[in-house]
């Protein structure tokens, strides 16, 4: 199961990088890079908190589960909610202006807030990783407490 949840982080970190980066193919902008932002801080303790969760597995899983649980709740506020709930006009032209030469899989509106491509991959990464390491957690703890029963 740890392997699992390990490509799933993999690919998060993957995915996240590219924020970091940038990413462009061809004409298409898929994520500009914000290395210089609050992303980048996040970034590095993400990387951080990875590490600490190959390495030492028993302290690094909560840690990695409250940050990628943060990471979910920023997320949704500043993107899924504003979908799912609605959004000002102010904010809605703002975040349209902000990401308008992102790609978008859906075109953005000028009535609901869409986020673009690279955001709606990067939300079913960080709850896929939410999942992964929930499951992973629940199962590593029960195999723990039957090898304590078992001595």
């Amino acid at each position: 199961m740890k392997k699992k949840c390990m490509y799933i982080i993999g690919l998060l970190f993957f995915w996240f990088t590219l924020d970091m980066t940038g990413a462009t193919i061809g004409e298409i902008i898929l994520v500009e890079a914000a290395w210089n932002t609050i992303d980048g801080v996040w970034w590095l303790i993400f990387l951080a908190l990875s590490l600490l969760f190959f390495y030492k597995d028993k302290v690094g899983r909560y840690l990695l589960l409250v940050f990628v649980s943060l990471w979910a709740i920023i997320q949704f506020s500043s993107h899924w909610s504003y979908t799912i709930f609605g959004v000002s006009k102010e904010k809605l032209v703002s975040y349209n202006e902000f990401f308008k030469e992102t790609y978008h899989i859906i075109p953005a509106s000028d009535e609901i807030l869409i986020p673009d491509f690279y955001h709606i991959i990067l939300h079913i990464l960080i709850l896929l990783a939410l999942y992964y390491l929930i499951f992973y957690i629940f199962r590593s703890n029960e195999l723990e407490k039957e090898n304590d029963q078992m001595d």
